[in-house]
């Protein structure tokens, strides 16, 4: 038979109150008897009943996922995913919400995570701009109770939390290695464009873009990032002074997360016309932009797959036990006309 938790405490020498503040991670046990609980639960191979423990807090594991207010296409698949879950989940006790961030005022962001209260949110999935007002806002949740993870964008400081999302600077370079194969032996420079280059993500794919290009294709210029902030006119005008300005460009490189308004404006722009065009994740204006050829290939993340992990790890923390690693690993993958 398997341990109970009655051999867990005999092991441990400890009372079974006191395996069970240990198991469900509450406070007000000492670092010495948390260690002697762990040490034994290896020793004796003891197992949780995940479903017992569940019923037993007489209430669903209430997560959210907090998203910015600015967003487009990708955005709502992943609203739509979350949504989707959340009816799916009651069945397992499990409630899945999404509260919007002023993602653009990082002070407001801050005094909305501020008031979450861990009577009211077991844990949270964040995808925010990284700066100080919400690490520190990130900080006092986890002083607070709450489970915290970074989700999509990563938080430099995540306090050993893990992440949900792809290799970001993985993905900048296999964006990088389709687009110097594409192109060929041509010379030329090529534009990037993103929404904001605050955001960590965009960073970490630049950074991962440069490496393959200024290593392997030395007749290939990169220009300097250009910000959209989600403004068609703005797209606009940068992208043309872009192409005004420099005369060989041979590649544009849609950075962000959201591409239809990169899409549209060089569509109205003709500026795909003869360039190797790579954008990234799967949305309706991807997925048209491909099936027409304004897009060579697409760097995507499944935002099934993203939710379904946040939850998964989110509700691993509260019980005290860990993931299976390879089942949260976020694939990076490659679309093109042929396998869309």
């Amino acid at each position: 038979m398997r341990p109970t938790t009655k051999d867990l405490a005999k092991a441990a020498g400890v009372s079974l109150a006191t395996v069970d503040r240990v198991l469900n991670g509450r406070s007000g046990v000492r670092d010495k008897t948390v260690r002697a609980v762990n040490e034994a639960i290896e020793r004796i191979g003891f197992e949780r009943n995940q479903v017992a423990a569940t019923l037993a807090r007489q209430r669903a594991y209430r997560f959210a996922f907090a998203l910015p207010r600015s967003g487009d296409e990708f955005l709502e698949e992943i609203i739509d995913r979350i949504r989707e879950f959340d009816k799916a989940g009651r069945a397992e006790m499990v409630e899945a919400d999404v509260i919007r961030l002023d993602d653009r005022d990082p002070h407001r962001t801050a005094r909305t995570l501020s008031r979450l209260s861990p009577e009211d949110i077991d844990g949270i999935a964040i995808m925010a701009p990284e700066t100080p007002q919400i690490r520190d806002a990130l900080l006092r949740m986890r002083e607070r109770g709450i489970r915290t993870i970074p989700f999509v964008t990563n938080q430099q400081e995540d306090g050993g939390e893990g992440f949900v999302g792809i290799d970001n600077r993985g993905a900048g370079a296999t964006a990088g290695r389709l687009m110097g194969r594409f192109i060929g032996p041509a010379a030329g420079s090529i534009v990037v464009l993103t929404e904001t280059t605050q955001s960590r993500d965009s960073l970490e794919r630049r950074l991962g873009f440069d490496g393959v290009i200024n290593r392997d294709y030395p007749d290939l210029t990169i220009l300097p990032t250009l910000e959209t902030h989600g403004d068609p006119g703005r797209a606009q005008h940068v992208l043309r002074n872009a192409l005004h300005s420099h005369d060989d460009v041979v590649g544009l490189y849609f950075m962000g997360a959201e591409a239809r308004i990169p899409i549209e404006v060089a569509r109205a722009l003709g500026a795909t016309e003869g360039r190797v065009t790579i954008a990234h994740e799967r949305t309706p204006a991807t997925e048209r932009a491909l099936r027409t050829g304004e897009l060579d290939a697409v760097i995507h993340q499944d935002p099934g797959h993203l939710v379904r992990s946040a939850i998964r790890i989110l509700r691993a923390k509260c019980e005290n036990r860990a993931t299976l690693a390879s089942q949260e690993r976020i694939r990076t993958e490659i679309l093109i006309a042929e396998n869309v």
